[in-house]
């Protein structure tokens, strides 16, 4: 029997918990069967959710946890304070090893909070990062960082650079991913002087594919792979993204349902468009990982929907399979080529 990849799945964060966060275990279940699935949460309300569905119960487990983190709540003094809620519980099964990784919609503040404090870092990274994929024309690229380190250093650019590029390459496949720093230009010489500082780390390390600087319009074209900046800019570029794909999907639908010929037209083009359109849905690349860790820690939109935490479900799979922590280890203290 194939080894199960192990995720305790926080059942109660996020704006549509648990029913979406249930039915996209559930979903998940059904696709991989060499997934196991721990869902940590209040334990009667997660069970009525469950009897909604058929699955294979051997593979699902309920872990009571009695208390919830609320977004609006301190991330430091709610991961001290509530040591029973969903994302601590699952948090401590990741740290001592009863799973593989955590998948969360629930507080941002909170799962950085417990991923450093509870999981912890592995040893010689400085920071780690949140890095979502995002799309481009080309396909996927991973933004990173995007909400994990406001203020940054060079030296934290340059380990994001590394972490991005091994993901990049054992989880979507791109070999030789090229890897570019957030910039106002294309000259090297631009810059602030974070921006200034790190380039030449980044030109001169042997791990990446450095191709230089990157200007935010040019992010969506796929020229990068690995998308490095500190998290403000990434979380401004991030929710830019969003918000424009989002006017523009509700611009098309507009104009195709304003009178009876573009909607005999959208009839007409329904399956190609939708298919288009499915490229630039952020909820098929799954979470953001918050990479460097001890175990992977993933935090989905807080308006996750079933489909993205099956996606983010089968990532955690493709993660444990391609062993990335230990890559990571590897390009971190520059014992050995990845």
């Amino acid at each position: 029997m194939a080894e199960y990849v192990k995720v305790a799945l926080d059942a109660m964060g996020g704006d549509n918990a648990p029913s979406e966060i249930i039915k996209g275990a559930i979903d998940a279940l059904n696709e991989k069967d060499n997934l196991y699935i721990y869902a940590v949460g209040q334990e009667e309300v997660v069970k009525k959710e469950l009897e909604k569905y058929t699955y294979d119960s051997s593979r699902l487990e309920v872990v009571n946890a009695t208390e919830v983190i609320e977004t609006s709540e301190p991330p430091v003094m709610a991961i001290r304070k509530k040591k029973d809620s969903s994302i601590v519980k699952a948090m401590n099964m990741v740290k001592d090893k009863t799973c593989d990784s955590l998948v969360s919609a629930g507080s941002s503040g909170a799962i950085l909070v417990g991923g450093q404090v509870i999981v912890g870092r592995i040893k010689g990274v400085e920071r780690p990062p949140l890095a979502p994929l995002i799309p481009t024309a080309k396909g996927a690229a991973i933004l990173i960082d995007c909400g994990a380190n406001m203020d940054a250093r060079p030296s934290f650019l340059v380990q994001f650079a590394k972490m991005g590029s091994v993901y990049m390459k054992y989880v979507v496949g791109i070999d030789n991913p090229k890897v570019a720093i957030v910039n106002v230009g294309a000259e090297e010489e631009k810059g602030n002087a974070l921006v200034k500082e790190t380039f030449p780390l980044l030109k001169n390390c042997p791990d990446i594919n450095f191709i230089g600087s990157i200007e935010a319009r040019d992010i969506p074209m796929g020229y990068a792979d690995v998308i490095v900046c500190d998290a403000f800019v990434g979380n401004a570029i991030l929710k830019t993204m969003e918000g424009v794909g989002k006017v523009m999907l509700d611009t098309i639908k507009g104009s195709l349902m304003s009178s009876l010929k573009t909607k005999i037209g959208a009839l007409l083009i329904k399956s190609s468009l939708k298919e288009s359109m499915k490229m630039f849905d952020v909820s098929e690349y799954g979470g953001a990982p918050l990479l460097g860790l001890n175990g992977l820690v993933v935090k989905t939109h807080g308006s996750s929907k079933a489909v993205e935490i099956k996606n983010t479900l089968i990532q955690c799979i493709t993660f444990k399979e391609q062993n990335i922590n230990d890559k990571i280890k590897q390009i971190i203290t520059n014992t050995e080529d990845v």
